[in-house]
């Protein structure tokens, strides 16, 4: 399923994006737990109709951004593995979320309960070729990113491409303060009491709307929580831009900045029509390490004693 930069950034290099996510991560109210699946068939018709060479690679996330923050299963990655090795495809990963959708791995797929986050991740891992970060997100830093890749070629192809954009690998891109702290934030993310809060707090805000009737991505994703905006806005068609008119009226009302998913996020085609994505959603995502749940408290609901600041 596509994500806005990875899409445009093929399309720039001349590639055509094909969306391979399963049918369930396309509908909001389906609770399938892992609606970041690839869904192999369809994989299976693009390379019978365009050939394995004509496929680079297949990108995957973890977890899917656009479905709602939305894990894949490790049954489902290790099928893809083994049916990307038999056509010679690559599988590059896009690992900015992956500590969450670990910890969703442990708690949903069988056979996972016993095993650590940092061991799930390791294992998500090894059925890839290569990975992308933005460590702004699972890795808690203010800045940077990697792309690791074990094809020796492809990293110095890579690497000379650096040049162009950042500097001399040796001394462009991150200052040594932010590797040290992405070093880090990787260590802290993948530790097994920090994801277990960190994701909690998405599923408090997301119960919460529940109650309140407010029509959400279910089931609750790892990172934020998404808005239905064609129900939440049922009288705005989608041409009419739903979820951006949504996001802006609840910055308008709040204060709080939330994020269109939906037409807007989709881009447009060549000749300059929008896409028209199934989904429609406004995503509220939740800041790392800022807030627990008792900076929301007004002590009226019996919280014992914990005050929120005046």
């Amino acid at each position: 399923m596509y994500f806005t930069t990875t899409r445009l950034h093929q399309e720039l290099a001349g590639g055509k994006f094909e969306d391979i996510i399963i049918d369930e991560a396309h509908d909001a109210e389906n609770e399938f737990p892992f609606k970041g699946n690839v869904d192999l068939t369809k994989l299976e018709k693009l390379i019978k109709k365009y050939g394995a060479k004509k496929i680079p690679y297949v990108s995957i996330a973890t977890s899917v951004n656009m479905a709602g923050g939305q894990p894949i299963s490790m049954k489902n990655l290790r099928e893809l593995r083994a049916l990307t090795k038999k056509h010679g495809i690559r599988v590059i990963h896009d690992m900015t979320r992956v500590a969450e959708n670990a910890y969703f791995i442990q708690q949903r797929e069988k056979g996972y309960q016993h095993n650590t986050i940092k061991e799930i991740v390791k294992e998500i891992n090894s059925y890839t070729d290569g990975a992308t970060m933005s460590a702004k997100k699972d890795a808690l830093v203010n800045i940077g990113g990697f792309l690791a890749v074990n094809d020796w070629d492809v990293f110095e192809e890579a690497r000379n491409m650096v040049v162009v954009y950042e500097g001399l690998h040796t001394y462009g891109g991150l200052a040594g303060r932010d590797m040290e702290a992405m070093a880090i934030g990787i260590t802290e993310s993948v530790s097994d009491a920090h994801i277990k809060a960190r994701v909690g707090q998405v599923i408090y805000l997301g119960q919460k709307m529940i109650e309140y009737g407010v029509p959400i991505v279910k089931p609750i994703g790892g990172h934020g929580i998404f808005v239905d905006a064609k129900k939440f806005l049922p009288h705005i068609p989608q041409h009419n831009f739903p979820a951006q008119t949504l996001a802006a009226e609840i910055y308008l009302d709040s204060g709080v900045r939330t994020m269109e998913r939906g037409v807007v996020s989709a881009g447009r085609k060549a000749n300059g029509e929008n896409y028209f994505p199934k989904l429609e959603l406004v995503r509220f995502t939740i800041p790392r390490r800022v807030y627990t749940q008792a900076h929301g408290c007004n002590c009226r609901i019996g919280c014992k004693g914990l005050r929120s600041p005046k």
